[in-house]
């Protein structure tokens, strides 16, 4: 496990925060990502954006739209991601999809992200029978390759659990990316089914919409992730939105933080 990662998860509840990178530029993204940081989030995932991302409701499909219209790449992501770790003390991750690595190059994906101080990897349209592919790279640079467990996981949770690196990031609902008022699905077996295999921090994602949701996440794993409220209110600020982002977020922690 990145050793970066283990920290934050050692350091009791994390609240992990998703932002687009470059929405709506790259200079607000730096400063929505100090605002986390100083809120108290301790893992922080930047999305790479990405002209189809099947994982993502309309809120973060907007936002990956946004950014590439503004000229946004992956090297310039890269140099953003550098310049914040030197300044933060804080875990940063990205998230973006296969075709992004495979088209850069895995080998020199990895190991450009780990030189950004980048701790892990998280590819949401790689399933885990096709990680292989990537794996190698990440290891090789020393950064964990997260994987996803979702409720349509079943006999493979198990199997998923016991090779995670990092965190295992569970979504909680079925579907694409985007805020709910109710999450259904049986989360507490899940967890347990995880936690009987592996120590690796659990954190939920998929639907969390506010600082309660987050709390009731909190409360089931190590962790609670939002990225589709976030999205939306940076798309609602623009280039005001790092007060707003750390506000919501600072509520967050403090909510997490009471789990």
């Amino acid at each position: 496990m990145n050793q970066k990662l283990a920290t934050a998860f050692a350091q009791g509840k994390a609240f992990i925060p998703f932002v687009t990178c470059g929405d709506p530029d790259l200079e607000t993204t730096r400063a929505i990502v100090r605002s986390l940081a100083q809120a108290g989030a301790r893992v922080i995932e930047l999305g790479i954006p990405f002209s189809d991302p099947t994982a993502e409701g309309p809120i973060i499909q907007g936002a990956n739209l946004r950014a590439l219209s503004g000229g946004v790449n992956t090297d310039k992501i890269f140099e953003l991601a550098a310049e914040l770790n030197e300044e933060l003390d804080v875990a940063l991750v990205f998230m973006t999809y296969g075709n992004v690595v495979f088209h850069y190059g895995i080998e020199r994906f990895a190991q450009k992200a780990a030189d950004a101080g980048i701790c892990g990897i998280i590819l949401p349209d790689v399933p885990f029978e096709e990680r292989g592919e990537f794996a190698p790279a990440c290891k090789a640079a020393g950064i964990d390759l997260i994987s996803m467990i979702a409720p349509t996981s079943k006999d493979r949770i198990s199997m998923i659990a016991r090779e995670a690196e990092g965190f295992i990031y569970l979504v909680s609902s079925l579907g694409v990316t985007g805020t709910r008022s109710h999450i259904t699905t049986n989360l507490d077996d899940i967890v347990a089914q995880i936690r009987a295999v592996t120590d690796t921090p659990i954190a939920i994602g998929f639907g969390i919409s506010d600082a309660q949701a987050a709390q009731d996440m909190a409360q089931k794993a190590d962790g609670a992730i939002i990225g589709s409220a976030i999205v939306k209110l940076i798309a609602k600020k623009g280039t005001k939105a790092p007060a707003a982002v750390g506000a919501f977020a600072a509520e967050c922690v403090k909510a997490v933080n009471e789990a």
